[in-house]
């Protein structure tokens, strides 16, 4: 499992581009940590309104479900910019060099095709529920007070998207690494020992980083 990871930097246009992908990246996680926050004083609300007022928030449940693509989806290239999603870390920190960025650029480039499919799949998802015909340009919504559903089915795609684009950064790094034979390349996650990312917590605990 990938717990954190550097990210080096430069002056390079795939430097810059990461730089500016990754501040976008940022917002969407912003966003998602406030519906999280949203939903939580959502929780509180419809409890204390069920408890004192026997009147829970109307539609709790649809609510619950709008804000799911956000908390799901919108974090997710910001987390693969950082490395932290799940991988095998003890095998991929036993390599090194250009079979390192080899074998990085073959599992960045499966990914970015299963994202590519995804995007499809999710985007045809997206065109059956949205309609511009249809009151609130929705041919469904949700069963209790009626929200239209294609908004949440729409951050699928969106959120893919941008993952797609990040994946694309990483691949032009990784490649750039294998052809170039560098040992550490920009704009991509570098795997750091448990010595390291210790001593980077520390540092960023203390105040220090």
């Amino acid at each position: 499992m990938a717990g954190a990871a550097s990210v080096l930097e430069d002056g390079s246009v795939l430097s810059r581009l990461d730089r500016g992908l990754f501040r976008f990246e940022t917002m969407l996680a912003l966003v998602s940590g406030l519906a999280v926050f949203a939903l939580m004083i959502l929780a509180v609300i419809s409890v204390a309104g069920r408890n004192f007022l026997n009147s829970p928030v109307p539609g709790y449940v649809d609510w619950i479900e709008q804000a799911m693509p956000l908390i799901a989806f919108m974090g997710v290239a910001y987390t693969q910019r950082l490395g932290g999603h799940i991988r095998m870390d003890i095998f991929v920190g036993a390599l090194k060099g250009r079979f390192l960025w080899a074998v990085e650029f073959l599992t960045t480039l499966l990914v970015l095709v299963l994202m590519l499919l995804l995007v499809w799949g999710s985007w045809s998802h997206f065109e059956r529920s949205f309609d511009f015909g249809a009151p609130l340009w929705s041919s469904d919504s949700s069963m209790d007070i009626g929200l239209p559903i294609w908004p949440a089915k729409l951050l699928a795609p969106v959120a893919f998207g941008v993952l797609c684009l990040r994946l694309a950064l990483q691949l032009w790094g990784y490649g750039r690494g294998f052809i170039l034979g560098l040992s550490e390349p920009v704009a991509v996650p570098l795997v750091e020992s448990a010595a390291e990312i210790a001593a980077r917590e520390a540092a960023t605990v203390s105040g220090n980083d």
